[in-house]
């Protein structure tokens, strides 16, 4: 046979009752002519022998060789095919498809390829973009068109190629897979890098939608095609530059080569390249400088089987020598013949590549069991319908065909012509030889359940130049807890700087976006990353502050205790029978309650305590405050009843004195007692004085019922101050008058300056504020009131007399 043309030219072809048709790019890329005003591809002199493709196209001529020979499917039935070389040009594909679909050509150079029978379906192509040419081409012909390798997504719509289908997954799953990929080994922060076509464009859109929707975010993202050769130097200065160290790369098996060659030019190195099935198992990019730049790379390949399987271009690129001698050879050299195929090693013969061959292998089987459904056919006894089938009807069994692979592989087409999506996850690994191996490392399944479709297995792994140490790549470290990501102005969300969490809110987890604030009783440790209970701060008798005013306290009690004890050795002297002792006992009591009623504002606070101290504190105070009304009320009758025919004081004797003093107290605890009724004083949690404080205090309950406790006391004292401010200047050496002025003078400052110190003090200051009033007038009714009688019953007994008593003493001369 003559030396084969190429382009529109059948390759392989063999009659049969049923046609299949093949386009496969057995050549990289066609010859051109050019002239003046156009470049079109030629049909002759296609280059670079493309062994994948070659394998392929014969893996397609061995599937039907075996259906032919078997007896369950399509008994009886012999299938030919129709098989064109379209050098991967985007017109020859078409042209190719219009052939097949018309059963002529344009030139005749085999008349076994030239029969004007269509065929009945077409395996292939390869690449997207030539496949969407071919799909656009026949579908209007109801011809189905299956590709073993064309992953565009955009292929996926039914409206727009309505009879296509393909055994290998739709790149819908597989850019979503690689974004999963990328999150799964911690990468935020990645370029991209596609070819310039149907299939990088589309692939890398999904990919890059999926990537935001997991965090990840795109440093880059440039596309080259492989006849641009300053396209792709500007892309591979662009990646030396980055400073991402995961690169994306969705590019064809020819752009990968075109950019492996400049990475190796240029000595870029230290990258993790991330590949699609397009190239992550292709050993054409094995070469001895290759696995310092592709070593550790890892991608998805789709699932591979086992199945079992000449052309004088073939011949002469594998083994490097010229079959003829013919001058327009590339090869010098001639054949021996003694070459075998057994020693060659290339794409043709490496068993990695068995990956896409059994997707071709899928495809002719899926065609046969649809032709199988459709005529009915039945194992040993042959087809009932007749074999002038037409494609439309081929193109409806396709839809629902379902079978399983002797391998145990099942094979059916979704609604729209996709199979099950299974990924293998591929990762370049030195085996122990020192060879390259395309390790599987996991799956993806897309038919589990979420969350049960991506799986890594626990293998070793190689990494970015086959090192042993995962590589990061982020735009900005993790935020340790404690902080929060603020994203830098103008850059993507993976930019960002790591704030610390403010007062009161916490990170526990790292990359936290925000922060998150605790609940009320607890507050933010040092570091940010626990919500820890806030101090509850009260007065406590531990404090200093406590002990002081115990102390203070109990110093006024016994001194209080001391001049009562004092008084009753010196009951029946002038001094203390004055102004009714019995009232001067009844204040000294009431005293030592208004001192020691104060330590019920000291320590935590209690629904109890809380409603004891204010209680104790109104009665007491009252009780004193009448005493000492009592006392001044006395003084001003007993010099009334020292006026001629005046007898007051049998109105006002000792019986009407305790029930005066008696009818005032009564009075304050009939307010307490309401008060305790309607609305107590109760233990509240304030938190409004500091962030990270909590303060057990006693709310009043009622700020009416407390007042009024307050002001009713203001009102005694107010009372008794005037009265013994009136009764000042009686004539009397010893007028107690004058003292309980003084006491009253210093009982009302105190209280006065009392009502803005407890307002404005916080927390436990209030109660301390409280305590000191309490104690400060206390300590001045004691010191202003007993402590000059004292003096003189102690110090100065002489003046302790009757006669000095009434101010009947000689005043001496002077």
């Amino acid at each position: 046979a003559g030396s084969p043309t190429y382009g529109q030219e059948c390759i392989f072809s063999q009659e049969g009752q049923i046609n299949l048709g093949g386009e496969f790019s057995l050549h990289e890329k066609p010859g051109y002519s050019q002239n003046l005003f156009t470049v079109k591809p030629k049909t002759k002199d296609c280059q670079g022998v493309n062994f994948r493709e070659f394998r392929l196209a014969q893996t397609m001529v061995f599937a039907i060789e075996e259906i032919n020979n078997r007896t369950d499917i399509l008994p009886g039935v012999t299938l030919g095919y129709k098989i064109y070389d379209t050098c991967a040009s985007v017109t020859f594909s078409v042209q190719s498809a219009m052939a097949l679909m018309n059963g002529y050509e344009e030139m005749l150079t085999d008349t076994s390829c030239s029969r004007p029978a269509a065929v009945k379906a077409i395996i292939g192509e390869s690449g997207s973009t030539n496949t969407i040419a071919i799909a656009a081409s026949v579908g209007l012909f109801q011809i189905p068109v299956i590709s073993h390798f064309a992953t565009c997504a955009c292929l996926s719509d039914r409206k727009e190629y309505p009879t296509f289908f393909r055994t290998i997954p739709s790149d819908y799953y597989q850019s979503r897979a690689l974004a999963q990929l990328v999150k799964h080994f911690g990468w935020t922060w990645v370029g991209a890098v596609r070819s310039d076509s149907d299939y990088g464009n589309n692939g890398m859109a999904t990919f890059v939608e999926a990537a935001k929707q997991e965090g990840i975010c795109i440093e880059y993202s440039v596309k080259f095609h492989r006849t641009e050769p300053e396209k792709l130097l500007k892309v591979v200065e662009l990646i030396k530059r980055g400073t991402a160290k995961v690169v994306v790369a969705f590019v064809a098996l020819l752009e990968m080569n075109s950019l492996l060659e400049q990475l190796t030019v240029q000595n870029i190195t230290g990258l993790q390249l991330i590949g699609t099935e397009g190239w992550i198992t292709a050993s054409s990019l094995v070469r001895p400088s290759s696995y310092r730049i592709l070593g550790g790379s890892i991608g998805f390949a789709v699932t591979g089987t086992k199945i079992n399987g000449d052309v004088k271009d073939f011949w002469e690129a594998a083994f490097q020598c010229s079959v003829t001698k013919e001058t327009s050879s590339n090869y010098k050299t001639p054949c021996t013949g003694s070459e075998s195929l057994t020693e060659l090693k290339n794409q043709y013969t490496d068993e990695s590549e068995i990956r896409i061959t059994n997707n071709v292998y899928k495809a002719v089987y899926a065609v046969a069991y649809s032709l199988h459904s459709q005529l009915e056919c039945m194992p040993q006894k042959g087809c009932a319908k007749n074999l002038q089938t037409e494609p439309w009807q081929v193109l409806d069994a396709l839809k629902k065909v379902n079978f399983t692979l002797r391998t145990g592989e099942r094979v059916f087409f979704d609604g729209n012509g996709d199979p099950a999506a299974k990924y293998e996850v591929v990762n370049w690994q030195l085996g122990p030889n020192g060879a390259v191996e395309f390790k599987a490392v996991g799956y993806y399944d897309a038919t589990l359940p979420p969350g049960q479709q991506f799986v890594m297995s626990p293998v070793d792994m190689a990494w970015a130049g086959g090192q042993k140490q995962k590589p990061t790549s982020v735009c900005s470290e993790s935020c340790p807890s404690g902080t929060r990501k603020a994203v830098r102005r103008g850059k993507p969300v993976c930019c960002y700087d790591c704030v610390p969490c403010a007062e009161g809110e916490i990170s526990n987890k790292t990359d936290s976006n925000d922060c998150i604030p605790c609940d009320l009783e607890y507050w933010s440790n040092e570091k940010r990353d626990r919500c820890v209970l806030k101090t509850v701060e009260f007065l406590s008798f531990e404090e200093v502050m406590g002990i002081v005013l115990v102390i203070f306290s109990l110093f006024g009690t016994c001194l209080t205790v001391l001049v009562a004890v004092v008084f009753l050795a010196h009951k029946n002297t002038p001094i203390v029978r004055a102004n009714n002792s019995e009232l001067s006992f009844l204040l000294l009591f009431s005293l030592t309650l208004c001192f020691l009623c104060s330590l019920t504002f000291i320590g935590r606070p209690s629904q109890w305590s809380c409603m004891l101290r204010h209680t104790a504190f109104g009665v007491t105070f009252v009780l004193c405050i009448s005493c000492v009304l009592g006392k001044t009320i006395v003084v001003l009758m007993a010099f009334r009843a020292t006026l001629p025919g005046s007898n007051v004081m049998k109105w006002f004797g000792p019986p009407q004195q305790r029930l005066t003093v008696l009818a005032f107290t009564l009075i304050q605890v009939l307010i307490c007692v309401l008060w305790l009724t309607f609305s107590p004083p109760f233990p509240n949690k304030n938190m409004k004085y500091y962030k990270d404080k909590v303060i057990l205090e006693c709310d009043v309950g009622s700020a009416v019922g407390f007042w009024a406790v307050l002001g009713y006391i203001g009102l005694l004292s107010l009372m008794c101050f005037v009265l013994a401010f009136l009764a000042r200047k009686l004539p009397d050496n010893f007028n107690e008058a004058k003292f309980i002025t003084f006491s009253m003078l210093i009982f009302c400052a105190v209280w006065i300056t009392f009502i803005p110190a407890y307002v404005s003090s916080p927390g436990k200051f209030t109660v301390a504020v409280e305590i000191f009033a309490i104690l400060a007038s206390s300590f001045g009714l004691l010191f202003c009131i007993f402590v000059p009688k004292c003096y003189i019953v102690l110090l100065k007994p002489e003046l302790n007399s009757r006669k000095h008593v009434m101010g009947k003493m000689p005043k001496k001369s002077l």
